[in-house]
């Protein structure tokens, strides 16, 4: 299958844009603009001014007012005495009697005339004034014209929307998929859309099949590790046994601590590379659920129920996720309390404590594994330093996000699943 470059429809768009805005203008320009008026015969005006009336063929080009004022004339119009007195020749009257302003006076007086103009005949006591209509600058024929080349640039507006809505879907849908990408399981990449992305895509494949190689080659590496460890602690135990009672105590302690961590460590590498298929499960009956259980055994939990909230995801690794923040929110803050709401397509489910919080600088490192909380390396107060780490592990592989905050009087710690 041969992929279309992405440069394709984006010249096609370019092309397009530009065969529409030069028809739009050319059709603007071949219609041209509404014709001017032309120029006004003389004989008109002096009629106008001989009789007071406008006559009918140039009602729209001039009007006639009578005023006692002898100040007229616009601010661009310049006296002509040549002009007055071929318009008192055609009206029968001195020159004297005629006073006229004009915007552009003619070297022949005899010439129709151009541009605005005032003429005033002098009446008895006052004037008649023959002065040309104002045309505006902004015309219905401008108006028309504006609207058009408004419609063309929203069309034009409309096609660039949609040929970028399309070229940057597969561009979207990939940033998801690469968003989805987690050590553990494999993320399918899509390679829809134009060649670019598709390569793209190919690379994003290929990353992923190194990342996840290198990770199963460390868990594995880490798991072997673990196991091997095993044997020299079980002939460590034997020999301990032939210490002092008090001496063998401690090194017991010690050395069930160190298995501990070992069985810890294994769990933690098996499970970042099982991955079991997802179902729906109601998340809040699996929360209660599994309060009452720890709640049976004598842990200080308490659940507050809310909507119901429907995932996909795998109930034992739930049920452990929440059975370590459980127990975090006990060793450090006495109790825990479980809450959760839907919001915007998520459900968050909280876990609070009534301990000391959490230091915001050392928040994002609390999730890596083997760091602890508590500063003493004792495991009876501080863990082995993995709680964390698998949370974190289990929230992403369904697809949410986990985040630790503080509170008054406490901490808490925010999982939001996607329902």
């Amino acid at each position: 299958m041969t992929r279309r470059s992405i440069t394709v429809p984006i010249v096609l768009l370019v092309i397009a844009a530009a065969l529409i805005a030069t028809t739009t203008q050319f059709t603007i320009m071949f219609n041209g603009p509404p014709p001017g008026p032309g120029p006004l015969p003389l004989a008109r005006v002096a009629e106008a001014l001989k009789g007071g009336v406008v006559p009918p063929s140039a009602q729209r080009r001039m009007s006639i007012t009578r005023t006692s004022e002898d100040k007229f004339g616009r601010e661009d119009e310049r006296p002509s005495p040549a002009r007055d007195a071929a318009i008192a020749r055609l009206i029968g009257v001195p020159a004297a009697r005629v006073h006229g302003l004009y915007q552009f006076p003619a070297r022949d007086p005899d010439q129709d005339m151009h541009g605005s103009f005032t003429v005033a005949l002098e009446d008895g006591d006052g004037w008649i004034i023959a002065s040309s209509s104002f045309r505006p600058t902004f015309t219905p024929w401008h108006l028309a014209r504006l609207m058009g080349m408004l419609a063309v640039l929203l069309v034009l507006s409309l096609l660039a929307w949609g040929v970028a809505r399309r070229i940057s879907r597969p561009i979207r849908e990939l940033a998801g998929a690469a968003t989805r990408m987690r050590l553990g399981a494999r993320q399918p990449i899509p390679d829809k859309g134009p060649r670019e992305v598709h390569e793209l895509a190919r690379a994003l494949e290929s990353m992923q099949e190194r990342i996840l190689h290198e990770a199963e080659n460390r868990g594995a590496m880490l798991g072997a590790i673990a196991h091997d460890l095993g044997t020299p602690l079980s002939r460590i135990a034997f020999w301990v046994e032939q210490l002092p009672d008090a001496a063998r105590l401690r090194a017991e302690a010690d050395i069930e601590e160190m298995r501990a961590m070992l069985k810890a460590a294994l769990r933690f590498t098996r499970d970042e590379r099982s991955a079991a298929p997802h179902q729906k499960l109601d998340l809040g009956s699996l929360i209660e659920s599994l309060v009452e259980d720890l709640a049976a055994a004598g842990t200080p939990v308490e659940v507050e129920s809310g909507p119901r909230a429907v995932v996909r995801g795998d109930p034992a690794q739930l049920r452990r996720l929440f059975t370590n923040l459980i127990e975090n929110a006990v060793r450090y803050g006495e109790s825990a309390r479980l809450h959760w709401r839907p919001i915007d397509g998520k459900v968050d489910v909280l876990v609070e404590d009534d301990g000391p919080g959490f230091d915001p600088a050392r928040a994002e490192a609390l999730f890596a594994p083997f760091v602890r909380g508590e500063a003493s390396r004792n495991r009876e107060t501080g863990g082995t330093g993995l709680g964390l780490a698998i949370v974190r592990s289990i929230t992403e592989a369904h697809g949410g996000e986990v985040t630790l905050e503080n509170r008054d009087g406490g901490g808490r710690v925010r999982v939001r699943l996607p329902v």
